[in-house]
């Protein structure tokens, strides 16, 4: 028997971060789907109904709300990691009003990101120590 849970859907634009992001998750999942865009990750979500959603703050393009509301209406119980290069406490508080169960700041991925997915499949929610408090 293995430890390992099926998918995580990655959404980030950054194809080298992308790169790096899934070996980590590779890890813990079975299978990592990568996207680059709003429309294939929500296309993914609904396909692949991932215990895991990773998304870079980035693709929201100034509608944070609007894309997790969309995100998790199509992976119902899916938990939202979300990724961002701003270490300020408003914007790490706006996603997780938006409904993000956990901020990881893309400078502290190596040490941040299996720790915020741990906490976040046990129920927690995440933030970075490295975010402003």
């Amino acid at each position: 028997m293995h430890n390992k849970r099926s998918c995580v859907l990655l959404a980030d634009r950054h194809h080298g971060l992308r790169d790096g992001v899934r070996g980590l998750l590779e890890t813990k999942f079975e299978t990592v789907f990568m996207v680059a865009d709003e429309a294939s990750l929500l296309e993914g979500a609904a396909r692949l109904m991932p215990a895991v959603v990773v998304i870079d703050l980035s693709l929201s393009a100034g509608d944070l709300g609007g894309l997790l509301a969309r995100a998790s209406a199509r992976a119902p119980g899916a938990k939202i990691l979300l990724l961002s290069v701003h270490d300020e406490a408003t914007v790490a508080e706006s996603g997780l009003r938006a409904g993000a169960d956990a901020v990881v700041l893309k400078r502290s991925l190596a040490s941040d990101l299996m720790t915020a997915v741990d906490a976040v499949l046990a129920g927690e929610r995440y933030l970075s120590p490295g975010i402003a408090r």
